[in-house]
């Protein structure tokens, strides 16, 4: 295949999967694939120019984080989340949350400063448009700030529960608030700058708990036995049949 790679350029390798793994998760958390949605291997091998194994490397990465699921037979689908873990997911990313601003309050570089800042205001020249790239862009502002923290273990589990509560959200919540959202995340960065832990802690657990209740996060509706839902139809013209079948034992 073109664009396979020496097996020993590792580096390269890991690079080119990365790059799979970047544009996947954007495409899942814009919404643009939809859970249930097929990633053969082949056929995303072909678009990025990269060998099956490479495409395989990069969809074990999406499932660690729980967007993609591996089925029987190397099937990869787009992750459907389940509506009881979607909660759940927001109060563990609490937990999570206050641990990252613990880590970081008082001790962000200023180049580290500036480089959320700019995150924040892309978030805020996103407003107007795409609520689910406004969503992506949320979500990513606290995968770098765990990303921040230089402890791998804490990173991964608030990207793998960000990424997957943001999953829950595009499905089962409402539109995504911008705007609340982005005065938020200025509120939470100007506690850390500050030195403030308590107050970051605060800010960020509220933050969440908040997203979590604009969304209103909803179970979609429970469609009932099937002739519950044709009740209403039937009776629209309930005494039709009957009269027709009165009116031909009259004849």
């Amino acid at each position: 295949m073109t664009g396979e790679l020496p097996a020993s350029d590792d580096g390269a390798a890991s690079d080119r999967a990365s790059v799979i793994c970047r544009a996947i998760r954007r495409a899942i958390l814009e919404q643009a694939l939809a859970p249930g949605d097929k990633l053969p291997e082949d056929q995303l091998g072909e678009r990025f120019g990269v060998s099956r194994t490479l495409a395989r490397h990069a969809l074990g990465q999406l499932a660690s984080e729980g967007l993609v699921e591996l089925r029987r037979n190397r099937i990869a689908v787009v992750a459907t989340p389940s509506f009881e873990d979607a909660r759940d997911e927001f109060d563990i990313r609490i937990e999570l949350e206050r641990l990252v601003v613990r880590r970081l309050a008082g001790r962000l570089t200023q180049r580290q400063i500036a480089e959320l800042s700019a995150h924040v205001d892309a978030e805020e020249g996103a407003k107007g448009g795409s609520a689910a790239a406004s969503l992506r862009l949320a979500t990513e502002f606290h995968v770098r700030l765990a990303e921040m923290t230089g402890r791998p273990t804490l990173s991964r589990y608030v990207r793998e529960t960000a990424y997957r509560s943001c999953l829950s959200l595009a499905t089962f919540g409402r539109p995504h608030s911008s705007e609340c959202a982005v005065s938020e995340h200025r509120e939470v960065l100007k506690a850390l700058e500050s030195g403030n832990e308590a107050r970051a802690g605060e800010l960020m657990a509220h933050h969440l708990d908040q997203v979590a209740q604009r969304a209103l996060l909803k179970a979609p509706e429970a469609r009932g036995d099937l002739m519950d839902i044709l009740a209403p139809y039937a009776q629209l013209e309930p005494t039709a049949p009957r009269r027709r079948r009165k009116q031909s034992a009259d004849g």
